[in-house]
């Protein structure tokens, strides 16, 4: 397990994005190029090979499409074989858990179909689809990933049944992959990302979360979706390719259905909608200085900072996971900045850091001193604890233009603009 601000042949580790059977992934910093990449790292397993990861490299480096994700360098450090790749926000499982619009659902599944059909008119079957492998990007630019069991498919294949166990098809388990295997596949990806339900085996129609996928797409994308998971893989679309071309023309259909759905609406949200900006526009200008909110909650696109534990305006938690920051590093455990020559993260009580230097970088952010009579050492507004010994910030911060603060953990609040308390998340009384 690579440490947060270990220097790693040229890479920095920033943190870890992900874990699974093969591999780590870890954010990290290219400290030739200046950039950030998404680091592959093999577990230390007597069953995995270096042969295994040549695979992928091979597999990947045959596909040239924008919605798959490009490998940028593989080399090994020490003994171990590393793949970099281009880093997203996050990852389309991270998405489906927040509300998507009709037409954005539509988008992000052309995307993935586009992907995977590439894959299959390269005669590559990924063996491994789930929302997880698709990452995204700014500009909601969709990528697919992780060749790690991707097969090319001959004219007899012979393969284990990996993949995962919620989205894999019947024959693969059994440990015979075809391009039906991947239609399965997707087919309850897309089904997931429309309904919000993951079905769950046998599989039988109409499954779990039917109605709203009937009621948001209509009946052409059920019937695609419900052709993509039959039982027989002779029942579904032959690959990925026949899938898509099938999904484009419904998805015309859709559109059109879905233009004059949003024409009636139109007028009844509209209004509501143009409210909350110049809510935000407002808050903005009174506040955004003071607070640092110059991100967006990733429920309700409201203004955030990322010191803030909740959203004020919807009451989400972490509202910004993953998010730019503006320090040099980030904590592996809550995902929030913090600066090199801390010991702990401020914002979450999490373990300590690899101490890189013994200097010590000014700020400007810096207001207030540690409490602490042993410690002493600068403060910026709002942490919970002592980035230098750990101890918990007592004095409840306020909030400059406010004299409002939260009845439950006393800090700063702005009643006047927020529901909820963006440090504890109770609800704000007006």
């Amino acid at each position: 397990m690579l440490r947060v601000r270990q220097k790693f042949g040229k890479y920095r580790i920033l943190g870890r994005i992900a874990s699974g059977p093969l591999a780590t992934v870890y954010k990290a910093a290219d400290t030739i190029h200046k950039t950030r990449v998404a680091l592959k790292v093999p577990k230390s397993d007597d069953n995995i090979t270096h042969e295994d990861f040549l695979h992928e490299v091979h597999i990947a480096t045959r596909l040239d499409h924008p919605n798959i994700l490009s490998v940028l360098d593989a080399n090994y450090i020490g003994d171990k074989f590393v793949i970099a790749m281009e880093l997203g926000s996050e990852s389309l499982a991270d998405r489906i858990e927040r509300r998507t619009s009709t037409e954005r659902s539509l988008d992000l599944a052309d995307q993935a179909l586009a992907a995977l059909a590439h894959a299959h008119e390269k005669k590559i079957i990924h063996c491994d689809i789930k929302p997880e492998n698709f990452i995204l990007f700014p500009g909601n630019r969709l990528k697919m990933a992780d060749f790690g069991f991707a097969k090319v498919s001959l004219r007899t294949l012979k393969a284990s049944g990996s993949g995962t166990i919620d989205y894999i098809s019947p024959e693969q388990a059994m440990g015979r992959p075809k391009f039906q295997s991947d239609v399965f596949s997707i087919a309850l990806v897309l089904y997931r990302l429309f309904s919000g339900k993951l079905p769950e085996w046998p599989y039988k129609w109409p499954m779990i979360g039917h109605e709203r996928l009937r009621a948001r797409f209509g009946p052409e994308i059920s019937n695609m979706l419900r052709k993509g998971t039959e039982l027989d893989p002779a029942d579904r679309y032959r690959n990925a390719i026949e899938m898509y071309a099938a999904f484009r023309r419904i998805r015309r259909i859709a559109e059109k259905r879905q233009g004059k759905t949003s024409k009636r609406k139109t007028t009844t949200s509209k209004n509501g909608a143009a409210w909350r900006k110049l809510q935000w526009r407002e808050f903005q200008k009174q506040f955004k200085k003071e607070l640092g909110t110059d991100q967006e909650c990733r429920r309700c696109n409201g203004p955030v900072a990322e010191c803030m534990q909740a959203c004020p305006w919807c009451g989400v938690d972490h509202p910004t996971p993953r998010s730019e920051t503006k320090m040099p590093a980030v904590c592996p455990r809550c995902e929030r900045g913090v600066k090199t020559d801390w010991h702990y993260c401020a914002w979450c009580f999490g373990k300590g850091f690899e101490v890189e230097t013994t200097r010590r970088f000014p700020d400007k952010r810096y207001s207030s001193k540690c409490a602490n009579h042993k410690c002493r050492e600068p403060l910026m507004p709002f942490m919970r604890y002592c980035p230098w010994c750990k101890v918990k910030i007592k004095k409840p911060w306020k909030i400059a233009g406010s004299k409002d603060k939260c009845p439950s953990c006393k800090w700063g609040i702005v009643s006047e603009f927020w529901k909820f308390c963006a440090w504890c998340s109770s609800p704000v009384k007006h």
